[in-house]
């Protein structure tokens, strides 16, 4: 806010002179310079960013809530002596083997930490809506304090270009009566020194003019100023102060982006205790998986043929014990019938108790606390720092009213001398000193006139803005 009025406050104590861009018919309103700007501005779109961020982590919040599914697979070449896991016997050759697996869980308690989680990230995203109404509020401000500066500059360039054309008549008039002998010379070569003067005033005018064009322009991130030009506004640029500092306070307290926010972050840092209090709490979840795979060791008897007998014994008589003998042929078991056969399927619930995690919880609640505690402190700072702004802005609009009427009387009592010098000078009973120096006064007097009015003016646009109302 300081940078801003320093802005508006050091321009205003530019030099005059000519030029004109802004337009009584056409050109940007204040409004259109604001809503482009905030459109357009860096800063903004980054705040934009952030906000579109706290969006994010407010669907993640929600997302808590949903269960939790993975899939996972693997193809694997085994080598030498192992136990295959699916047919559970000892392989010593190459073995390629496949596993499908698919797991999830469905939290359903862990200490209330998913609703504070969802309530502290709805609080974090009002709070970064907020910010960036803030940065369009600061931004806006300044915009109209660039648009008013502009506004200055030109009626500026007016009175110096309309200071040169009146001492231009006189240059003209005073050559006339000096070539003809009713006035000295020297009379004329003071007013082609005063006409010089002022013109050079114009051209610094000028250039005030077109830098208080190129900071507008800037400040609304335009590409050129080519065609760039302002709306005159059709509005008396008088006003009262009709509120006290405390009246616009208890508004501003209300409406203003900053104050809601603080407001915001310590509703969200409170739930960030809530938080940090449910990871000591037990924790419970149903958990579930299905799972099959393949293995090249796994065989499926296709054939059996009779190969003749086998001794297996003898009686006590010495006769032979004979069994018949037969010839298996195994093949590798199919996929479709090894993923049916080796299909598993786990269902339970998990339980999960907190008894000691290197004092990171307890560590956790303590930042949380500390987190709420500065939350607290920067509202009552944000409320401290607009209540002085506020008693601020009242005291400046109130000096700058002040201001103003002293510069009318005294642009009025500055109008009336140089209209009496200028009728004796015309009358040629005044000399062309007496006469350059109440021109120069009523000049200075015009221009401090001016500065005073549109310092009054956005004094009182300061004060409206506080109370919530657009700038117009």
């Amino acid at each position: 806010m300081k940078k801003i009025l320093l802005l508006f406050v050091s321009a205003s104590f530019a030099a005059a002179a000519p030029a004109q861009i802004v337009s009584d018919s056409s050109g940007w309103s204040l409004e259109q310079c604001i809503a482009y700007a905030q459109e357009h501005n860096l800063p903004v779109q980054q705040q934009a960013l952030d906000e579109q961020s706290a969006k994010a982590d407010l669907r993640q919040s929600r997302g808590n809530f949903l269960p939790s599914v993975n899939g996972y697979a693997s193809h694997t070449y085994q080598y030498g002596l192992t136990v295959d896991r699916f047919t559970n016997t000892f392989a010593n050759s190459q073995v390629v083997s496949q596993n499908l697996y698919l797991a999830g869980s469905l939290t359903l308690f862990s200490g209330l930490q998913n609703l504070n989680q969802l309530a502290q990230s709805r609080y974090q995203l009002e709070a970064g809506r907020m910010q960036t109404q803030q940065v369009k509020n600061d931004l806006a401000l300044a915009v109209a304090a660039a648009y008013l500066n502009l506004l200055f500059a030109d009626e500026q360039a007016g009175i110096a270009r309309r200071q040169a054309e009146v001492t231009q008549v006189q240059v003209k008039r005073t050559k006339v009566l000096a070539d003809a002998g009713a006035v000295a010379q020297g009379a004329l070569f003071d007013l082609k020194a005063q006409l010089a003067q002022e013109n050079a005033v114009a051209v610094a005018a000028q250039n005030n003019l077109e830098l208080a064009q190129l900071a507008l322009a800037q400040l609304m991130n335009l590409d050129s100023t080519a065609g760039f030009t302002i709306r005159r506004p059709q509005t008396d640029m008088n006003g009262s102060l009709a509120l006290n500092a405390e009246q616009v306070y208890r508004e501003a307290l209300l409406n203003q982006p900053a104050i809601k926010k603080a407001e915001f972050d310590l509703r969200s840092a409170q739930k960030g205790v809530a938080v940090a209090w449910g990871a000591l709490s037990p924790s419970v979840a149903l958990v579930g998986s299905i799972g099959t795979g393949y293995s090249g060791a796994a065989k499926t008897l296709q054939s059996t043929s009779y190969s003749g007998e086998d001794t297996i014994g003898y009686t006590t008589a010495g006769a032979y014990v004979l069994s018949p003998a037969y010839d298996y042929t195994y093949v590798t078991t199919p996929y479709a019938q090894q993923f049916s056969n080796n299909l598993n399927r786990s269902f339970g619930v998990q339980v999960s108790v907190p008894i000691f995690n290197r004092l990171q919880t307890s560590s956790s609640i303590t930042r949380a606390k500390i987190e709420r505690e500065k939350a607290e402190l920067a509202i009552e700072l944000q409320e401290q720092e607009l209540k002085k702004r506020i008693d601020q802005a009242q005291a400046d609009a109130k000096a700058a009213l002040e201001k103003l009427q002293a510069q009318q009387q005294a642009l009025e009592a500055a109008e009336t001398a140089f209209g009496y010098a200028e009728e004796k000078f015309n009358a040629g009973s005044g000399n062309v000193y007496d006469y350059a120096n109440a021109k120069n006064r009523f000049a200075a007097a015009q221009s401090n006139f001016l500065q005073a009015k549109y310092d009054h003016y956005f004094r009182l646009k300061m004060l409206e803005h506080y109370q919530g109302k657009p700038l117009r």
